[in-house]
Formats: structure tokens, C-alpha cells, sequence
């Protein structure tokens, strides 16, 4: 059979201005769940291919004359998700699978646009769905038990561009903050062995690969696991040309481990700092404190590991002030990039169950639920006080005079990185103020002037 995998995009990101943007931020790289199950599929003697259309165009002509379509969705990409799967229905003679977080978390909702939903982890169903010997239209998955059993990604069937690898060495997260999804639809918390890690490895290097990420929630959780991931990646020449992972702030306090993570060139960490005020972190389950954030920015400095500082914008206990110190604070410490994430209630998260009982929710095109748009009625702002001050924050740290600072930092690429994001900050800005005073159709025109009544 002729199968087609689709990583959708919302309409804002299948655009080049914004697929430009992205490659400023990082490398093109693709999710893992299509590459493994495609994998699986294509050594069953089927013909797959995979598309994430983030990274470029989908091949509607293959798209339509598919007998399966396979469609993984996270909450911002339900939509088209949805449109692709209608599409395929009135256009072409499919089968349609959805499956993915979002899909985990509302399969009835997906049901309206499938012929079958998986929920879970799909790797022990994928192959009797597609062969027919599963039938029922809403299939759940069980969790996989030991990581090792599972086949690494198949970048022979990807059909979009891709510069860096993605490995996930664990599955799920031991931290559950409230707005997560993935340590929900990951649980239990889960490890693969080192050798199978390195392994993965090796064939990345044989692949030519000289990107990669680790996309575990939490790369460091085990920290004696990760440092002997980083001692065999050194001793067996697996070390790219940069890697990026996930982490928190406790990582600062094992002088041994960020040593080994610069040594192996993981050299780019996202870390969700999220607020300045203890009473925020509380709020979220979040198990820091602001010690912790000072001593995590630190020792990412003192080693020469980039930070990504994450940090939430929306959160009951903040003001503009407190959102305006955090921004601040993550300029203070030379932070390499600032991920201003405004809070997104996720169907499945108790952030999500308790707006909706209170009545908060924003509801419309699940679109918006991107991390970068309001979706709620924040307690100490308006919607579009909030929605502006994502702006604000975006802006004031991209600046066009932090790329200097940033190239005598890290080099003159990553200067010149700073600059494009710096630009497309100051375009972006404009263009949404523009919509929401003059462009009425628009969500941030309904936000200035209708949400708040």
C-alpha cells in the first residue's frame, strides 16, 4: 500500500517568511513518531513516505493517491490536521489515521475526521491498523515498556528538508507542571539503555549528519545516565557539531556533568526559567526556586553552553511588572535566546480543567493554542495586554544591538542569527499591532476590542 505521513503546520508557519525565521532560530529538523512508525511500515513491505510541513511543501498529488493517511496532530495543528483529513476524504480514497497529543487528549474529537484514531504511543498497533486487523475507530495504544524494542527513525522516508537528527532517549518526564502535556500522554517516565542511545548515534554520524537534538523533556533527569552518554559520544568520536537538548536549573549543580555536556558539544539548552516570582513556580508544580534559576544562568555561561531562557507569560500570580523582570533578567545574564511563551491551557492539562470550570477559556480555532497567542482570561491583565506584552518581550530582546553583543559572545554566526531574529521581531510586532487596531477579521482585533467585554 502507498502511505503518506503528514506533520502538519498551522497556515502563519507554512509560510516562508516564517519557515526563514525558523532556520534563524535553529535547524530543520523533524519529529521522531512519523519517521519510527513510517519505518515500521516501510520494512512490512509498504511504500511510505513522510512529510513535516513546518520544514516545506506536501506533495498533494502523492498526498491524494494514497491508500493510507497518516496524520499526527499537537494541539495547534488539530486544525489542519483536520482540513488534511477532509481533504484526503472528498479528494482522494484513504484511509485516514490521526493520531498524536492532541488527538490523545480528544479522540472523539478526531473521530469526526478520521476513519481510525490511535491514542498513545503507536508503534505496537501501527502495523495491524494499517493491515486491518485492529477496526475499531478509536484505538488506544499501550505504553511501550522497554525503549530498546523500538527502531530508530527512518530518515530514508522523509520527503521534507532536515539538518539536524532528533533523539528521544526517555519517554515522559518525573516533573508534571500543570500546563505540560507530554509528561501526561509519556507516562510513565521511561529510559533507554546507553548502548541503544549510542547507537542511534553512530548511524546519525554515518548519516552525515552535523545537527543534533536530544528531545527529551529532560535530558539530564538521570544526571549519571547523561554523563555517560556524553563519555561515550567523546570516546567514540559521536560528538556533532552542536547539539541542543532540554533541561532544568538543577543541572547547575554538578560541576562534572557540564563539563561532559560541553565536551560533547551539547552546547544549546532550553531551560524553563518560566517566572522570577516563587509564588508562580509554586503555582505550576514547578520544583524550583529562583536561586536555582541564578545558579542554573551561571554555570551555563561559566561553561560556554548557549541558554535558551523559557519563560511563561499569563500566569495568575504575575503582572506586566513581573513578566517585564523576567524579560529583563534573561538579557542580564547574556541569555543566547529568549522563548517568551505565552500560558496555553492544553486539553489534558489541570491548567486546562480549571480555566475551563472558571470560565476563562478563549474558545475558537484550536490555531491559536501556539504558545505565542492568549487563549484565556488572564487575572491581572486584559487578553490583549497580555497578547502585547508578548510582543513587548520579543522585541525588547531582540534587539538589533544584542546581535553585537551576541556574535562577541558566541561567534559572528550566531551574531548574525540574533540579527535576523531581531527583524523579524520588529516586523512581526508591527504587523500584529497593525491587525489588531485596523484588520477586523483578525484574532488580534478581537482581542483588543471584543474579548475582554
Amino acid at each position: 500500500m502507498n502511505i503518506v505521513f503528514v506533520t502538519p503546520a498551522p497556515s502563519l508557519r507554512r509560510l516562508w517568511a516564517y519557515r526563514t525565521g525558523g532556520k534563524l532560530y535553529g535547524q530543520p529538523n523533524s519529529i521522531t513518531g512519523p519517521l519510527i512508525l513510517g519505518g515500521i511500515l516501510k520494512r512490512a513491505g509498504h511504500h511510505v513516505e513522510v512529510y513535516e510541513e513546518l520544514n516545506g511543501k506536501l506533495n498533494y498529488d502523492h498526498f491524494y493517491q494514497a491508500d493510507i493517511v497518516c496524520i499526527s496532530i499537537m494541539t495547534s495543528t488539530s486544525s489542519r490536521g483536520y482540513e488534511l483529513a477532509d481533504l484526503s476524504h472528498q479528494k482522494g480514497h484513504a484511509r485516514v489515521l490521526i493520531g498524536g497529543m492532541h488527538a490523545s487528549a480528544l479522540p472523539e474529537e478526531a473521530a469526526l475526521h478520521a476513519d481510525q484514531v490511535i491514542v498513545g504511543e503507536g508503534e505496537k498497533v501501527i502495523l495491524d491498523v494499517v493491515e486491518g486487523r485492529r477496526t475499531e475507530r478509536i484505538v488506544k495504544a499501550d505504553p511501550i515498556c522497554n525503549l530498546d524494542e523500538v527502531p530508530f527513525p527512518d530518515y530514508s522516508i522523509l520527503k521534507t528538508p532536515v539538518k539536524a537528527a532528533n533523539v528521544l532517549s526517555t519517554r515522559g518526564c518525573p516533573f508534571r507542571c500543570t500546563f505540560c502535556t507530554t509528561s501526561r500522554m509519556f507516562a510513565p517516565y521511561r529510559q533507554r539503555s546507553v548502548d541503544n542511545v549510542i547507537a542511534e548515534l553512530r548511524m546519525y554520524k554515518q548519516m552525515g549528519f552535523r545537527y543534533m537534538n536530544f528531545e527529551d523533556d529532560n535530558f539530564t533527569a538521570d544526571k549519571e545516565r547523561a554523563k555517560e552518554i556524553c563519555r561515550r559520544m567523546i570516546q567514540e568520536g559521536l560528538v556533532f557539531k552542536e547539539t541542543f537538548f532540554f533541561d532544568r536549573t538543577d543541572l547547575a549543580k554538578d560541576e562534572e556533568l557540564l563539563t561532559l555536556l560541553k565536551q560533547a558539544h551539547l552546547t544549546r539548552v532550553l531551560i524553563g526559567i518560566e517566572s522570577l516570582k516563587q509564588e508562580a513556580l509554586d503555582s505550576i508544580n514547578k520544583h524550583q526556586n529562583i536561586d536555582d534559576i541564578k545558579a542554573a544562568a551561571a554555570a551555563c555561561k561559566k561553561h560556554g553552553i548557549r541558554l535558551i531562557a523559557s519563560i511563561v507569560l499569563g500566569l495568575d500570580e504575575e503582572n506586566q511588572e513581573d513578566i517585564e523582570r523576567s524579560v529583563a533578567f534573561a538579557m542580564s545574564i547574556d541569555a543566547y535566546q529568549l522563548q517568551p511563551a505565552v500560558l496555553t491551557p492544553l486539553p489534558g492539562t489541570p491548567v486546562y480543567e480549571q480555566y475551563d470550570k472558571e470560565g476563562r477559556l478563549i474558545k475558537g480555532n484550536w490555531e491559536t493554542h501556539d504558545f505565542m497567542t492568549v487563549t484565556f482570561m488572564p487575572k491581572q491583565m486584559t487578553p490583549w495586554e497580555l497578547q502585547d506584552e508578548f510582543f513587548r518581550a520579543t522585541k525588547e530582546f531582540y534587539n538589533f544591538h544584542s546581535s553585537f553583543q551576541i556574535g562577541k559572545l558566541f561567534g559572528a554566526e550566531y551574531g548574525w542569527r540574533r540579527f535576523g531574529l531581531a527583524l523579524n521581531a520588529c516586523l512581526g510586532t508591527a504587523g500584529a499591532r497593525y491587525s489588531a487596531d485596523h484588520v477586523k477579521n483578525s484574532y488580534y482585533y478581537y482581542l483588543k476590542h471584543i474579548a475582554a467585554e
